[in-house]
Protein backbone atom coordinates (compact mmCIF):
# COMPACT_ATOMS: atom_id res chain seq x y z
CA UNK A 1 0.00 0.00 0.00
CA UNK A 2 1.40 3.15 -0.78
CA UNK A 3 1.72 5.95 1.99
CA UNK A 4 0.27 9.17 0.94
CA UNK A 5 2.74 11.86 0.36
CA UNK A 6 2.33 15.70 1.77
CA UNK A 7 2.27 17.07 -1.43
CA UNK A 8 -0.67 14.75 -2.42
CA UNK A 9 -2.61 15.37 0.81
CA UNK A 10 -2.09 19.18 0.03
CA UNK A 11 -3.54 18.56 -3.13
CA UNK A 12 -6.42 16.89 -2.26
CA UNK A 13 -6.81 19.66 0.58
CA UNK A 14 -7.03 22.15 -2.56
CA UNK A 15 -9.14 19.65 -4.47
CA UNK A 16 -11.89 19.73 -1.75
CA UNK A 17 -11.67 24.08 -1.11
CA UNK A 18 -11.99 23.90 -5.06
CA UNK A 19 -15.13 21.56 -5.07
CA UNK A 20 -16.66 23.93 -1.79
CA UNK A 21 -17.01 26.98 -3.65
CA UNK A 22 -18.20 25.53 -6.54
CA UNK A 23 -14.85 24.96 -9.05
CA UNK A 24 -14.74 28.29 -10.19
CA UNK A 25 -12.17 28.81 -13.57
CA UNK A 26 -9.37 30.34 -11.04
CA UNK A 27 -6.06 28.62 -10.10
CA UNK A 28 -5.12 27.94 -6.65
CA UNK A 29 -1.73 27.57 -5.21
CA UNK A 30 0.01 26.35 -2.02
CA UNK A 31 3.20 28.22 -1.78
CA UNK A 32 6.03 26.22 -4.10
CA UNK A 33 3.89 23.21 -3.56
CA UNK A 34 0.58 21.79 -5.76
CA UNK A 35 -1.33 23.91 -7.73
CA UNK A 36 -4.61 23.05 -9.08
CA UNK A 37 -6.09 24.45 -12.24
CA UNK A 38 -9.39 24.39 -14.01
CA UNK A 39 -9.24 21.86 -16.59
CA UNK A 40 -9.50 23.19 -20.49
CA UNK A 41 -9.75 26.70 -19.35
CA UNK A 42 -7.64 30.03 -18.82
CA UNK A 43 -8.25 30.59 -15.71
CA UNK A 44 -9.73 34.20 -14.27
CA UNK A 45 -7.69 34.84 -11.54
CA UNK A 46 -5.17 32.87 -9.50
CA UNK A 47 -5.26 32.45 -5.15
CA UNK A 48 -1.66 31.78 -3.40
CA UNK A 49 -1.89 30.74 -0.18
CA UNK A 50 1.39 31.21 1.59
CA UNK A 51 1.57 28.32 4.23
CA UNK A 52 -0.15 25.23 5.67
CA UNK A 53 -1.98 26.80 8.27
CA UNK A 54 -3.81 29.19 5.97
CA UNK A 55 -5.34 26.10 4.06
CA UNK A 56 -6.05 24.67 7.34
CA UNK A 57 -8.22 27.16 7.72
CA UNK A 58 -9.66 27.63 4.12
CA UNK A 59 -10.34 24.05 4.60
CA UNK A 60 -12.77 24.72 8.11
CA UNK A 61 -14.28 27.75 6.64
CA UNK A 62 -13.63 29.00 3.00
CA UNK A 63 -15.32 31.85 3.54
CA UNK A 64 -13.37 33.42 7.13
CA UNK A 65 -10.44 31.64 6.06
CA UNK A 66 -9.99 33.39 2.73
CA UNK A 67 -11.11 36.97 3.95
CA UNK A 68 -8.57 37.18 6.84
CA UNK A 69 -5.59 35.01 4.83
CA UNK A 70 -6.16 38.24 2.53
CA UNK A 71 -6.50 40.01 4.99
CA UNK A 72 -3.30 39.41 7.14
CA UNK A 73 -1.44 38.98 3.87
CA UNK A 74 -1.14 34.92 3.81
CA UNK A 75 -3.12 35.10 0.77
CA UNK A 76 -2.65 37.03 -2.70
CA UNK A 77 -4.72 37.68 -5.38
CA UNK A 78 -3.30 37.48 -8.87
CA UNK A 79 -6.09 39.33 -11.33
CA UNK A 80 -9.41 41.39 -11.14
CA UNK A 81 -9.89 41.01 -7.20
CA UNK A 82 -13.92 41.72 -8.16
CA UNK A 83 -13.94 39.51 -11.04
CA UNK A 84 -12.64 36.59 -8.65
CA UNK A 85 -15.32 37.33 -6.06
CA UNK A 86 -18.32 37.47 -8.43
CA UNK A 87 -16.66 34.47 -10.42
CA UNK A 88 -16.95 32.51 -7.09
CA UNK A 89 -20.44 33.60 -5.55
CA UNK A 90 -21.75 32.96 -8.85
CA UNK A 91 -20.12 28.90 -8.50
CA UNK A 92 -21.08 28.68 -5.00
CA UNK A 93 -24.75 29.29 -5.82
CA UNK A 94 -25.23 26.19 -7.24
CA UNK A 95 -22.29 23.95 -5.09
CA UNK A 96 -22.04 25.59 -2.28
CA UNK A 97 -22.21 23.39 1.27
CA UNK A 98 -22.76 23.87 4.32
CA UNK A 99 -20.44 22.74 7.44
CA UNK A 100 -20.87 21.86 10.86
CA UNK A 101 -18.01 24.77 11.76
CA UNK A 102 -19.26 27.78 9.56
CA UNK A 103 -22.96 26.83 10.96
CA UNK A 104 -21.22 27.41 14.66
CA UNK A 105 -19.46 30.50 13.83
CA UNK A 106 -22.68 32.19 12.74
CA UNK A 107 -24.22 31.22 15.45
CA UNK A 108 -21.75 32.14 17.71
CA UNK A 109 -21.57 35.77 16.06
CA UNK A 110 -25.51 36.16 16.29
CA UNK A 111 -25.37 35.31 20.17
CA UNK A 112 -21.94 37.93 21.21
CA UNK A 113 -23.34 40.67 18.70
CA UNK A 114 -26.59 40.62 19.49
CA UNK A 115 -28.48 44.15 18.80
CA UNK A 116 -29.39 44.46 22.30
CA UNK A 117 -29.18 48.46 23.58
CA UNK A 118 -26.08 47.55 24.57
CA UNK A 119 -24.72 45.42 21.98
CA UNK A 120 -25.38 48.10 19.23
CA UNK A 121 -23.77 50.58 20.72
CA UNK A 122 -20.49 48.44 20.72
CA UNK A 123 -21.27 47.30 16.72
CA UNK A 124 -21.62 50.39 15.49
CA UNK A 125 -18.53 52.38 17.17
CA UNK A 126 -16.58 49.28 15.70
CA UNK A 127 -17.72 50.33 12.35
CA UNK A 128 -19.22 53.77 11.91
CA UNK A 129 -17.04 55.50 14.67
CA UNK A 130 -13.53 54.79 12.92
CA UNK A 131 -13.22 59.11 12.59
CA UNK A 132 -14.69 61.55 9.65
CA UNK A 133 -11.40 61.65 8.26
CA UNK A 134 -11.49 58.33 7.57
CA UNK A 135 -14.60 58.37 5.30
CA UNK A 136 -13.62 61.86 3.98
CA UNK A 137 -11.31 60.02 1.59
CA UNK A 138 -13.36 57.53 -0.54
CA UNK A 139 -17.06 58.89 0.27
CA UNK A 140 -19.00 62.32 -1.03
CA UNK A 141 -18.43 65.55 0.02
CA UNK A 142 -21.41 65.21 2.20
CA UNK A 143 -20.12 61.81 3.64
CA UNK A 144 -23.75 59.60 2.03
CA UNK A 145 -22.88 56.15 3.55
CA UNK A 146 -25.76 54.59 1.47
CA UNK A 147 -26.73 53.56 -2.03
CA UNK A 148 -27.21 56.43 -4.23
CA UNK A 149 -29.52 56.49 -7.10
CA UNK A 150 -28.03 57.38 -10.51
CA UNK A 151 -30.71 58.93 -13.20
CA UNK A 152 -27.88 58.09 -15.96
CA UNK A 153 -25.23 55.81 -15.63
CA UNK A 154 -22.54 58.44 -16.75
CA UNK A 155 -23.89 60.28 -13.05
CA UNK A 156 -20.87 61.19 -10.69
CA UNK A 157 -21.44 59.82 -7.18
CA UNK A 158 -21.78 63.38 -5.79
CA UNK A 159 -24.77 63.98 -8.43
CA UNK A 160 -26.04 60.46 -7.45
CA UNK A 161 -26.24 60.52 -3.94
CA UNK A 162 -27.88 63.98 -4.35
CA UNK A 163 -30.44 62.45 -6.39
CA UNK A 164 -31.35 59.60 -3.71
CA UNK A 165 -31.86 62.63 -1.41
CA UNK A 166 -33.98 63.98 -3.97
CA UNK A 167 -35.45 60.81 -4.52
CA UNK A 168 -36.38 60.10 -1.37
CA UNK A 169 -38.18 63.06 -0.24
CA UNK A 170 -40.73 63.12 -3.91
CA UNK A 171 -41.19 59.29 -2.93
CA UNK A 172 -42.74 60.56 0.51
CA UNK A 173 -43.86 63.57 -1.16
CA UNK A 174 -43.16 65.72 1.26
CA UNK A 175 -44.41 68.91 2.41
CA UNK A 176 -43.65 72.38 4.04
CA UNK A 177 -44.30 71.99 7.82
CA UNK A 178 -44.42 68.53 8.58
CA UNK A 179 -42.37 66.54 11.15
CA UNK A 180 -39.74 64.07 10.37
CA UNK A 181 -37.94 61.77 12.28
CA UNK A 182 -35.26 59.92 10.78
CA UNK A 183 -33.70 56.71 12.55
CA UNK A 184 -30.15 56.28 11.67
CA UNK A 185 -28.89 59.23 10.47
CA UNK A 186 -25.29 58.99 9.58
CA UNK A 187 -23.22 62.14 9.65
CA UNK A 188 -26.72 64.01 8.85
CA UNK A 189 -27.09 64.39 5.09
CA UNK A 190 -30.81 63.73 4.26
CA UNK A 191 -31.52 65.45 7.88
CA UNK A 192 -29.92 68.47 6.56
CA UNK A 193 -31.41 68.31 2.80
CA UNK A 194 -34.94 67.71 4.14
CA UNK A 195 -34.77 70.72 5.72
CA UNK A 196 -32.86 72.95 3.48
CA UNK A 197 -35.11 72.20 0.40
CA UNK A 198 -38.17 70.92 1.67
CA UNK A 199 -38.77 73.10 4.49
CA UNK A 200 -39.42 70.33 7.09
CA UNK A 201 -38.48 70.04 10.65
CA UNK A 202 -36.60 66.92 11.40
CA UNK A 203 -35.52 64.72 14.71
CA UNK A 204 -33.22 62.66 13.43
CA UNK A 205 -31.35 59.66 16.06
CA UNK A 206 -28.26 57.86 15.74
CA UNK A 207 -26.06 55.80 18.43
CA UNK A 208 -22.52 56.86 16.26
CA UNK A 209 -20.85 59.81 18.88
CA UNK A 210 -18.57 60.61 15.74
CA UNK A 211 -21.48 61.04 13.10
CA UNK A 212 -23.48 62.84 15.74
CA UNK A 213 -20.59 65.51 16.31
CA UNK A 214 -20.15 65.83 12.55
CA UNK A 215 -23.87 66.56 11.85
CA UNK A 216 -24.59 68.99 14.49
CA UNK A 217 -21.60 71.13 13.60
CA UNK A 218 -22.65 70.49 9.88
CA UNK A 219 -26.18 71.71 10.99
CA UNK A 220 -24.65 75.04 12.74
CA UNK A 221 -22.42 75.62 9.93
CA UNK A 222 -25.39 76.05 8.09
CA UNK A 223 -27.84 77.50 10.25
CA UNK A 224 -30.40 74.36 10.16
CA UNK A 225 -30.26 73.98 14.08
CA UNK A 226 -33.24 75.37 13.89
CA UNK A 227 -34.65 72.71 11.31
CA UNK A 228 -32.64 70.04 12.46
CA UNK A 229 -31.95 68.38 16.11
CA UNK A 230 -29.11 65.91 15.84
CA UNK A 231 -30.15 63.18 18.77
CA UNK A 232 -27.20 60.90 20.14
CA UNK A 233 -29.45 57.85 21.02
CA UNK A 234 -30.92 54.11 20.16
CA UNK A 235 -33.91 54.44 17.72
CA UNK A 236 -35.60 52.22 20.64
CA UNK A 237 -35.68 55.27 22.16
CA UNK A 238 -37.72 57.59 19.77
CA UNK A 239 -40.88 59.20 21.09
CA UNK A 240 -43.12 61.98 20.35
CA UNK A 241 -45.56 62.20 17.23
CA UNK A 242 -44.16 62.95 13.19
CA UNK A 243 -45.82 63.16 10.41
CA UNK A 244 -43.51 60.66 8.35
CA UNK A 245 -40.94 57.83 9.82
CA UNK A 246 -37.58 57.33 7.37
CA UNK A 247 -34.85 54.71 8.11
CA UNK A 248 -32.10 54.67 5.41
CA UNK A 249 -29.24 52.25 5.84
CA UNK A 250 -30.05 51.41 9.64
CA UNK A 251 -32.51 48.23 9.22
CA UNK A 252 -29.40 46.03 8.56
CA UNK A 253 -28.01 46.86 12.04
CA UNK A 254 -31.56 45.83 14.09
CA UNK A 255 -31.98 42.04 13.71
CA UNK A 256 -35.33 40.14 12.65
CA UNK A 257 -35.94 39.69 16.06
CA UNK A 258 -36.52 43.22 16.50
CA UNK A 259 -38.55 44.12 13.88
CA UNK A 260 -41.98 43.36 15.38
CA UNK A 261 -40.86 45.86 18.35
CA UNK A 262 -39.47 48.43 15.52
CA UNK A 263 -43.02 48.76 13.86
CA UNK A 264 -44.40 49.43 17.54
CA UNK A 265 -42.26 52.40 17.34
CA UNK A 266 -42.92 53.76 13.91
CA UNK A 267 -46.60 53.09 15.28
CA UNK A 268 -46.22 54.89 17.91
CA UNK A 269 -44.45 58.14 16.17
CA UNK A 270 -46.86 58.23 13.25
CA UNK A 271 -49.94 56.58 14.05
CA UNK A 272 -52.17 55.65 11.38
CA UNK A 273 -52.38 58.47 9.30
CA UNK A 274 -48.54 58.65 8.93
CA UNK A 275 -46.29 57.18 5.75
CA UNK A 276 -42.88 56.26 6.09
CA UNK A 277 -40.00 54.75 3.94
CA UNK A 278 -37.18 52.43 4.68
CA UNK A 279 -34.33 51.40 2.55
CA UNK A 280 -31.67 48.73 3.28
CA UNK A 281 -29.67 45.82 1.92
CA UNK A 282 -31.89 42.85 1.68
CA UNK A 283 -31.63 39.16 -0.14
CA UNK A 284 -33.93 36.80 -1.69
CA UNK A 285 -33.75 34.07 0.38
CA UNK A 286 -33.19 34.05 4.23
CA UNK A 287 -29.89 32.48 5.24
CA UNK A 288 -26.96 33.66 7.89
CA UNK A 289 -25.39 37.22 6.93
CA UNK A 290 -21.52 36.72 5.98
CA UNK A 291 -19.74 35.59 9.00
CA UNK A 292 -16.68 37.19 8.05
CA UNK A 293 -18.65 40.97 6.86
CA UNK A 294 -19.86 40.32 10.98
CA UNK A 295 -16.65 39.53 12.48
CA UNK A 296 -14.22 42.10 10.59
CA UNK A 297 -16.46 44.71 9.56
CA UNK A 298 -20.12 45.07 10.62
CA UNK A 299 -20.54 43.27 13.69
CA UNK A 300 -23.92 42.56 14.53
CA UNK A 301 -25.26 43.25 10.68
CA UNK A 302 -28.18 41.09 9.46
CA UNK A 303 -29.37 41.28 5.89
CA UNK A 304 -33.70 40.30 5.66
CA UNK A 305 -35.81 39.09 3.23
CA UNK A 306 -38.94 40.95 2.58
CA UNK A 307 -40.89 38.36 4.05
CA UNK A 308 -39.24 38.90 6.96
CA UNK A 309 -39.38 42.87 6.75
CA UNK A 310 -43.50 42.34 6.62
CA UNK A 311 -42.98 41.71 9.87
CA UNK A 312 -42.17 45.43 10.81
CA UNK A 313 -45.72 46.55 8.72
CA UNK A 314 -47.90 43.88 9.51
CA UNK A 315 -49.35 43.29 13.11
CA UNK A 316 -49.80 47.38 13.16
CA UNK A 317 -52.01 47.88 9.56
CA UNK A 318 -49.28 49.45 7.51
CA UNK A 319 -50.27 49.43 3.86
CA UNK A 320 -46.98 48.63 1.39
CA UNK A 321 -47.74 51.62 -1.19
CA UNK A 322 -44.21 50.68 -3.18
CA UNK A 323 -41.00 47.91 -3.42
CA UNK A 324 -38.73 49.09 -5.41
CA UNK A 325 -35.27 47.22 -5.87
CA UNK A 326 -31.84 49.56 -6.38
CA UNK A 327 -29.32 46.47 -6.61
CA UNK A 328 -27.68 47.58 -9.47
CA UNK A 329 -27.29 51.31 -8.17
CA UNK A 330 -25.51 49.84 -5.07
CA UNK A 331 -23.21 47.76 -7.21
CA UNK A 332 -22.20 51.38 -9.06
CA UNK A 333 -21.92 53.22 -5.80
CA UNK A 334 -19.68 50.87 -4.38
CA UNK A 335 -17.41 50.87 -7.45
CA UNK A 336 -17.11 54.54 -7.28
CA UNK A 337 -16.00 53.76 -3.62
CA UNK A 338 -13.60 51.13 -4.34
CA UNK A 339 -11.77 53.36 -6.59
CA UNK A 340 -11.55 56.24 -4.70
CA UNK A 341 -10.80 53.97 -1.77
CA UNK A 342 -7.74 52.35 -4.10
CA UNK A 343 -6.48 56.11 -4.80
CA UNK A 344 -6.06 56.90 -0.74
CA UNK A 345 -4.59 53.64 0.55
CA UNK A 346 -1.24 55.22 1.04
CA UNK A 347 -3.56 57.55 3.57
CA UNK A 348 -5.50 54.83 4.89
CA UNK A 349 -2.64 52.40 5.80
CA UNK A 350 -0.95 55.33 7.89
CA UNK A 351 -4.34 55.76 9.65
CA UNK A 352 -5.22 52.16 10.29
CA UNK A 353 -2.32 50.13 8.61
CA UNK A 354 -1.93 47.41 5.75
CA UNK A 355 -4.44 44.67 7.67
CA UNK A 356 -6.81 47.06 7.84
CA UNK A 357 -6.77 48.50 4.07
CA UNK A 358 -6.38 45.16 2.46
CA UNK A 359 -10.16 43.56 4.86
CA UNK A 360 -11.56 46.84 3.71
CA UNK A 361 -10.84 45.95 -0.14
CA UNK A 362 -12.08 42.69 0.45
CA UNK A 363 -15.49 44.16 1.74
CA UNK A 364 -16.20 46.47 -0.89
CA UNK A 365 -14.49 44.24 -3.77
CA UNK A 366 -17.03 41.89 -2.35
CA UNK A 367 -19.57 43.55 -1.95
CA UNK A 368 -19.83 44.89 -5.37
CA UNK A 369 -19.51 41.23 -6.01
CA UNK A 370 -22.88 40.07 -4.07
CA UNK A 371 -24.93 42.92 -5.72
CA UNK A 372 -23.95 41.79 -9.20
CA UNK A 373 -24.93 38.54 -9.28
CA UNK A 374 -27.35 39.17 -6.62
CA UNK A 375 -26.56 37.46 -3.49
CA UNK A 376 -27.46 41.53 -2.14
CA UNK A 377 -30.62 43.49 -2.94
CA UNK A 378 -31.21 46.98 -1.92
CA UNK A 379 -35.00 47.61 -1.43
CA UNK A 380 -37.01 51.05 -0.82
CA UNK A 381 -40.16 49.99 0.88
CA UNK A 382 -42.89 52.95 0.67
CA UNK A 383 -45.58 52.35 3.52
CA UNK A 384 -48.30 54.21 5.20
CA UNK A 385 -50.84 54.05 8.30
CA UNK A 386 -54.43 52.93 7.29
CA UNK A 387 -55.73 56.23 7.92
CA UNK A 388 -53.36 57.80 5.78
CA UNK A 389 -54.87 60.06 2.64
CA UNK A 390 -51.40 60.71 1.31
CA UNK A 391 -51.17 57.98 -1.44
CA UNK A 392 -49.61 58.16 -4.60
CA UNK A 393 -51.94 57.20 -7.86
CA UNK A 394 -49.29 56.53 -10.11
CA UNK A 395 -45.96 56.48 -10.04
CA UNK A 396 -45.81 59.82 -12.66
CA UNK A 397 -44.90 62.43 -9.40
CA UNK A 398 -41.32 60.10 -9.90
CA UNK A 399 -40.64 59.59 -13.61
CA UNK A 400 -43.32 61.59 -15.53
CA UNK A 401 -43.19 65.49 -16.67
CA UNK A 402 -43.59 67.42 -13.44
CA UNK A 403 -44.86 70.57 -14.74
CA UNK A 404 -47.33 69.39 -16.48
CA UNK A 405 -49.24 67.31 -14.09
CA UNK A 406 -51.49 69.03 -11.28
CA UNK A 407 -50.68 68.18 -7.63
CA UNK A 408 -54.58 66.64 -7.27
CA UNK A 409 -53.68 64.48 -10.28
CA UNK A 410 -50.52 63.12 -8.16
CA UNK A 411 -52.23 61.69 -4.85
CA UNK A 412 -55.17 61.17 -3.42
CA UNK A 413 -57.30 62.77 -0.85
CA UNK A 414 -60.11 61.83 1.07
CA UNK A 415 -62.80 60.02 -0.88
CA UNK A 416 -66.09 62.16 -0.73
Amino acid sequence: MTTPTFSSIEKWILQRIHATIGRPPIRLALGRGPELLPAGIEPLASVLISDWRTLARLAFNPEIGFGDGYSEGCIEVEGDLVLLMETVLRCMKDAETKGWYPAFVSRWLERVQANTLNGSARNIHHHYDLTADFYKLWLDPQLVYTCAYFPTPSATLEQAQLAKMDYICQKLHLRSGEKIVEAGCGWGALALHMAKNYRVTVRAFNISREQILFARERAKREGLTHQVEFIEDDYRNISGHSDVFISVGMLEHVGAEHYNPLGHIIHRTIGDSGRGLLHFIGRNQESPFSPWIRKRIFPGAYVPTLGQVMDIFEPWDFSVQDVENLRYHYAKTLEHWLSRFESSVNSISRMFGAEFVRAWRLYLAGSIAAFRVGRLQLFQILFAGSNCQRVPWTRNYLYGDQQSLSKESRWTHAMS
